[in-house]
């Protein structure tokens, strides 16, 4: 079992509109610090890189943002949830923060988990955002992928928006349970569920699922040849939403790039070994630190 809720003040007190909607985002470390970009993934929010944020913040300037239709973004009936709509707002927002010009040390580091490994790669090969380096976190980014539940939810969202509250939310405690091999904390499980409660948060929930298929990944995955930037792959050994042989593959797709494995970890590797996937991250990062004592 993870450790108690060990952020519950977590907040995002900025915010940006976006061509998907108002995005809530947040800045920590220090101004002059190297920046770093984290990105959440499906069903999550920035919420998850609580803990990795706040200690890679002695050392970075790390921005953490609630993608549009998750967590404390805006929800609303008629946005683009689509991981190329995604991928376009994250470019917009490196403009936002000035990390997309060509001052040197203005390129972001990224750390990218789930299907925002996705929308960290689209942003790159296809709408010209500028990374240092980029680390893929159980990353959605090689075919096949979506489980037999997550395609069931797509190709019928219209039938589970009507289901009622309860059995909705059921359905959702159930399915973020399973991204986790060493067991959620109810507490931190139930902030986890929250943002998707509620008509808006439902609506959302399955539309985000009804929006997204492997076409974002078919139309990229051919030119991971092309990344000339440091590239880490990091997956948890325990993944049963993306089996880590997804890792291997991806890992020799791309070149150049490193691959570490971690041991007693699900999916929602950031719960399940925090530590150990920061302590990973600052190793990957470190090489383009600058001596700050």
């Amino acid at each position: 079992m993870t450790a108690v809720d060990r952020d519950p003040n977590w907040t995002l007190d900025r915010t940006h509109l976006t061509s998907s909607g108002e995005v809530r985002w947040a800045v920590f470390g220090p101004a002059d610090a190297p920046p770093l970009v984290l990105v959440h993934g499906t069903p999550f929010s920035s919420y998850v890189w609580r803990d990795p944020a706040r200690a890679l913040a002695g050392r970075h300037r790390v921005y953490v943002w609630d993608l549009p239709g998750y967590g404390v973004s805006e929800k609303r009936a008629d946005q683009d949830l689509s991981l190329d709509a995604q991928a376009r707002v994250l470019t917009e927002l490196l403009d936002h923060w000035g990390l997309a010009g060509d001052a040197p040390g203005a390129e972001p580091a990224v750390v990218a988990h789930d299907f925002g490994g996705c929308v960290a790669l689209r942003a790159h090969l296809l709408h010209g955002a500028r990374y240092s380096r980029l680390a893929l976190v159980d990353a959605v980014a090689v075919a096949p992928w979506g489980s037999p539940t997550y395609r069931l939810l797509g190709e019928h969202a219209d039938v589970f928006r009507q289901l009622p509250d309860d059995l909705h939310e059921a359905l959702v405690h159930r399915y973020l349970a399973s991204a986790s091999h060493q067991g959620l904390h109810p507490v931190l499980h139930d902030r986890l569920v929250a943002p998707w409660l509620g008509e808006a948060g439902r609506d959302s929930f399955y539309r985000q699922i009804e929006q997204n298929d492997q076409r974002f990944t078919d139309d990229i995955q051919v030119r991971y040849g092309e990344l000339e930037l440091p590239v880490l792959v990091c997956w948890g050994a325990e993944d049963t939403w993306i089996p880590v042989a997804r890792a291997h593959e991806l890992a020799a797709l791309i070149p150049g790039s490193q691959l570490c494995v971690i041991e007693g970890a699900g999916h929602l590797v950031q719960e399940d070994a925090p530590a150990a996937l920061t302590a990973v991250l600052d190793r990957f990062l470190a090489p383009r630190l600058p001596d700050r004592t």
